[in-house]
Order: C-alpha cells, then structure tokens, then sequence
C-alpha cells in the first residue's frame, strides 16, 4: 500500500528503526472511553463489545439480525480497525426491551464479545466519544537504541497531529476524489461520500501547513499572527470557505499550502465548510513503555480526531503487516 505521508516531515527527523506493526490483532488493543455515564433507563440498549478481526460497522449489522432491528435502529460514537482488538459501545434502539441470548450469539460469533448492557435515553452517534486507550506493541524493531531514544523525545515534546493514512482511502484515494469533485463541480445526496472527502481535502491541507511549520522550524514557537487555543497551544486551519483568521507571517505560512490545492478548496468552498483550528502537536496523556528484546509495547490515552499512527510514525519506519483474512 502507497505511504501517502512520505512527503510530511518528521520532528525529530526520519527514524533509523524499522519496525512491524498488526503482525497480530493482539498488536493493536483500542478500549473507547466515552466519557460520560449512562442514565441506566431509556428506549436504547447500550452494548459494551469487544471484537477482533471484524470492523464495526458488521458488528453493528449482526447486533442489529439478533435484535430483530434495523441496522439504522443501532448507533455507536466511532469506528474501530478491523485488524486490532477494539472495545466500543454500540447503542440499539429496543423499546420493548425484549433482550436478546447474546450468550448464543457470541457461540455464534466468537470473535464478537457481549462484556456489558445498560440503558440510555439516547442513541450514540459519530462524535460522541471522549477518546481512546491504546495499547500497541511493535515487533521486528532493527534498532532499539534508536527507537528508545525516540520514545524520550516523543514523551518530551509531542509528535505533530498529523490526520492518519487511514483518512486518506487506500493509496491516497479519497483526497484524488476530492480532488476530481473540486474540479467537475459534482453533487450529490450520499452525505456519507460527501462527508468522506471533504474530511480528507481538509485533513491533507492541515497535514501540509504542519509539515512546513516543521521545515520552517515554527513547529513549536509562535508566528506573527498565529492562533492559539485556549490551551496556549499553536493551531493550524481546517480550512472552510472563509477567509483564513491568522495574519502576518502564520497567514502567509498557511496561505502558501492552501494556494497549492485549487480542487480542494473548490470542494469546500462549493460545499460551504466552515473554517475551524486544530493544535498542531500531539501529546498522548499516561505513555508508558515496555520493551523485550526487539519489541516494545506502548500504552497510551488520545483524545478523539487523534491518531495512534502518528506516535508510531515518529518512532520507526512502521511496516504494516497487510492481512486479506
């Protein structure tokens, strides 16, 4: 699969380690934190899942068959790797509460796990989710001495908040896409390509602004007419059909990328996409470590729109092991 990426720089330079990652989907454990309580009564059932090797959105479909709804009847806050061990809510709209044998329906499936049920007065919805849990373990790594020192670094300072690989489609497709409705001015009614490009023309301009800022060594130190959040931390645009709100040099930083994608910014603008601000570092919360020989497991919190890959990107050269099954 193409690395559309390579081209982004890195902040502490390309890493000297190669190393392998979703060798299994052991390799790769996401646990969703919601980060709010269920009101424990209400017309939805709420289902804490744990699948592995299958992608939410069967899960939900095979949920929905032994609930005897329609798949629109269930609803979850994010979409989980197919290749990985993911925990994640998953809400069905049951106003008899007439319960499924989720007992038989994990005989049925055993790579789908039923672990807890209570009730809420709502149904989940894309978004409403406080973050993630990782835990991620890399194999095969050639260099441990560099990939430690890495860790430091990344521990120290962040890695850029780069949108991950999967935004992009398989082999950049997606932002292509993006690109040729820009240029041909295409409408549609399907809200869910619609939203998936417009998400990735937006994603590949911010990576592009962040990736100069590291070339022009403002990654961490403020421009003339940049935006901070309230945090106090940089941000770059998720540019919209308005006018970008920095000024002076920042201004001119983004504007230079923004000039670069004429499509793209078609796109948006025809579609009316408001501007909005993303931080440009990324700082996992709790990141602990465990190495073995030639493999290091990493255990870390991000909150939600983060990318686990974008850690691992600055610490190696990530072969991702590609399974059909």
């Amino acid at each position: 699969m193409k690395d559309v990426l390579k081209d982004l720089a890195y902040l502490y330079g390309q890493p000297q380690a190669k190393a392998k990652f979703k060798a299994a989907n052991e390799d790769f454990v996401v646990k969703e934190v919601l980060g709010y309580e269920f009101t424990g009564e209400g017309e939805h059932l709420m289902l804490r899942v744990r699948k592995s090797g299958e992608n939410t959105s069967f899960v939900a479909n095979e949920i929905a068959k032994v609930c005897g709804v329609k798949s629109k009847d269930v609803g979850w806050a994010g979409l989980k790797d197919r290749h990985a061990v993911t925990e994640q809510w998953l809400s069905v709209h049951l106003p008899k509460k007439n319960l499924p044998d989720f007992a038989a329906f994990h005989a049925q499936y055993p790579s789908i796990e039923v672990l807890e049920t209570t009730w809420h007065n709502k149904k989940l919805r894309p978004g409403d989710l406080a973050g993630n849990q990782f835990e991620v373990r890399l194999t095969d790594i050639s260099d441990m001495g560099d990939l430690e020192r890495r860790l430091e670094l990344v521990k120290q300072g962040g890695v850029p908040n780069y949108f991950g690989q999967q935004r992009f489609g398989r082999d950049g497709g997606n932002v292509e896409e993006a690109r040729r409705w820009g240029r041909d001015n295409v409408r549609t009614r399907n809200q869910n390509k619609r939203s998936l490009y417009l998400s990735a023309a937006r994603s590949w301009i911010f990576n592009h602004i962040v990736s100069k800022r590291i070339e022009a060594q403002s990654f961490d130190t403020e421009l003339a007419g940049d935006i901070v959040d309230d945090r106090g931390v940089i941000t770059a645009a998720l540019v919209g059909d308005n006018d970008l709100p920095t000024q002076q040099d920042a201004l001119e930083l983004e504007q230079s990328i923004v000039d670069q994608e004429p499509e793209l910014m078609l796109l948006i603008r025809g579609n009316r996409m408001r501007h909005d601000r993303r931080q440009v570092v990324l700082k996992p919360e709790s990141l602990t470590t465990h190495s073995e020989e030639n493999t290091v497991t990493l255990s870390f919190f991000l909150d939600s729109g983060s990318f686990a890959t974008s850690i691992l990107r600055e610490l190696a050269i990530i072969e991702e092991v590609e399974r059909q099954f």
